[in-house]
């Protein structure tokens, strides 16, 4: 199917005539509003009329079911067109926005002494990004921004509750932010102890076997802390070995809100679980304007990524994308805290697995979480398994007790109702559950559950439904949508990792680890492939759905907690503990590789 044969379809009609000069005569009209702030945060003070935002405006996407339409087509194994992916530059032509809309809103902007040198955009440029101060914000906003503080966490942030547009502009702008969005994007809270005992050197050690999914013999300390060579044996991936050269790379997202990973304690890493990758690195790639920093003193959660994704994969290349998803945060009393949003950075290069952990549970607008997702759309067109954790509050906020539960609508009126994360919950990612065991149980904390937002995508019209039927319609009624993308997709071993941290060996447990094995064992997928002469297998759930499941291992006990419940309980076939289950390298290899 050609691009410009399609093209030809929408341009045969243009959205409006030009917009005038001057759009400050002209009546403004609510775009977004909420009719009190989200659970937790209390208005305290107008924000300083000097004080300087970062805003994004998004630009509508005219093109992108033209997009959509290529991502099922060239993910759907069962089409003839599967495995022929975009490159960058279709990708960017069918998220660009009508030309009218870039006049329109550049005269606007204009208007206000917004000059192009002003303003920042988008490779696609269906983003522009600009910073200005609060009083001419409210100006062009019509509306007053306040300090919100949160009542548990004391984190500030500036937000308004309602913005406006000219009404002549609302067909060229489909939102802006931040302004209604209280959301919290943050890498996921990971379980953190001291690792008595993990134990250093060749791991794992001589302490007996027991039997895993595929029938093969598991090392017993594996039950205690998995180290990367637990996975592979779990997980039936012993002797597989990658290749450096075949064109196959694999990404982890980075965000200047969870810092960079340390040199120094991956290499202590790659000594205990893999010696021949001592020596080795990774290449740190910058975007949208981040500053480089010393990699010495890492953080956590960057550490945890790197040392499980790259010690299972080596030699496969490795790259940290590292973004502030928006021009450099410069910190000030009132923000000292980076609450810019992440997501609508430009990956430069094109790994076969892209693995992240960042999330937000709550105070998402929905119009922001349906526009970040179309850009993973894009991801996923352009041939990159996308992958993200599915939380670590099982279905809300990892609580029973019905007194002390936080799952919280937020539009004012605090009724409780399970959070289904996102950007997890978006239909064109991969979601990652965990768990934990040999034999595997569900983990507790594991997220999962059903979408508030995004219908349940035709990928799993035959899995999800019998789950449904056995839950039956009563159970949890009200606090879920049954309509809804279901998550998690899959899942993984996600408690027990031992992980270097400052030199020192800590224990971690959460889906921010199971996520980053998945994408290993991914990868070595896609590296099997390009050996074969094959792509990668970019968007991964319709192929998941339809035939890889029989590849996975069926987890059917366990549950999620959370919101005053027992959550939902991991049962055969599809469920919201564990998805479609755990994988079996050499069986999904197998099934990889009789792909187109």
């Amino acid at each position: 199917m050609r691009l410009t044969s399609l093209f030809g379809i929408f341009f045969a009609a243009p959205l409006v005539p030009n917009a005038a000069a001057s759009y400050k005569g002209y009546t403004h009209k609510v775009k977004e509003s909420l009719e009190a702030a989200p659970h937790g945060w209390v208005q305290r003070v107008p924000a300083p009329p000097d004080h300087v935002l970062e805003l994004q405006i998004a630009l509508p996407q005219p093109y992108f079911p033209i997009l959509e339409q290529h991502l099922w087509e060239i993910s759907d194994p069962n089409h003839n067109r599967y495995g022929a992916h975009l490159s960058k530059e279709e990708t960017f032509a069918l998220m660009g926005p009508h030309p009218d809309s870039l006049n329109a809103v550049s005269e606007w902007l204009a208007s206000y002494g917004i000059y192009e040198e002003h303003r920042t955009r988008s490779s696609a440029m269906d983003w522009v990004t600009i910073r200005v101060p609060v009083s001419l914000a409210e100006e062009m906003f019509d509306t007053k921004y306040y300090v919100y503080v949160h009542a548990s966490t004391g984190e500030s942030i500036i937000r308004t509750t309602s913005y406006s547009l000219p009404e002549i502009l609302h067909e060229h702008i489909e939102l802006v932010q931040p302004t209604t969005m209280f959301a919290r994007f943050k890498a996921l809270g990971t379980a953190m102890y001291w690792a008595t005992n993990a134990q250093e050197g060749n791991v794992p050690t001589e302490s007996g076997t027991i039997t895993g999914p595929a029938g093969n013999l598991v090392d017993a300390s594996c039950n205690s802390s998995v180290w990367s060579p637990c996975i592979t044996q779990l997980y039936n991936a012993v002797n597989y070995s990658t290749s450096a050269t075949n064109g196959n790379k694999i990404g982890i997202a980075g965000y200047a809100l969870s810092g960079y990973p340390s040199i120094e304690d991956l290499q202590l890493y790659y000594k205990a679980v893999n010696p021949a990758a001592v020596g080795s690195n990774f290449t740190i790639v910058l975007t949208n304007g981040v500053e480089n920093q010393s990699v010495a003193a890492g953080e956590i959660e960057p550490n945890l990524d790197t040392q499980i994704a790259f010690a299972l994969t080596y030699p496969t290349p490795a790259y940290f994308y590292m973004t502030t998803g928006s021009p450099p945060f410069r910190p000030d009393v009132l923000t000292p805290n980076n609450t810019n949003e992440p997501f609508s950075a430009t990956i430069p290069l094109r790994p076969s697995v892209l693995v992240t952990v960042m999330m937000s549970k709550q105070a998402v607008p929905v119009s922001y979480a349906r526009r970040v997702c179309s850009g993973m759309a894009a991801l996923g067109a352009r041939g990159i398994s996308l992958l993200f954790s599915s939380g670590d509050g099982g279905v809300g906020d990892y609580d029973t007790n019905p007194a002390t539960q936080v799952c919280f609508t937020n539009h004012g009126h605090n009724q409780t109702r399970f959070i289904p994360v996102f950007p997890a919950s978006c239909p064109y990612v991969t979601a990652v559950g965990a768990t934990r065991n040999i034999p595997e149980v569900g983990a507790g904390f594991s997220g999962g559950g059903f979408s508030d937002y995004f219908q349940r995508p035709g990928y799993q019209k035959d899995a999800v439904p019998p789950y449904l039927d056995l839950l039956g319609k009563d159970t949890y009624k009200g606090l879920f949508n049954r309509n809804g993308r279901a998550i998690p997709d899959v899942s993984a071993q996600g408690y027990g990792y031992p992980i270097y941290y400052q030199g020192q060996l800590f224990e971690i447990s959460g889906t921010s680890t199971s996520t980053p094995t998945f994408a290993a064992i991914i990868s070595m997928l896609n590296d099997a492939r390009l050996n074969a002469g094959k792509s990668p297998l970019g968007f991964l759930n319709p192929w998941l759905y339809s035939k890889g499941f029989t590849a996975l291992n069926d987890i059917t006990v366990g549950n999620n907690i959370g919101c005053g419940t027992q959550g939902f309980n991991a049962t055969e076939g599809w469920d919201p503990v564990t998805g479609l289950g755990t994988p079996n390298f050499e069986k999904l290899k197998k099934l990889a590789l009789t792909l187109p």
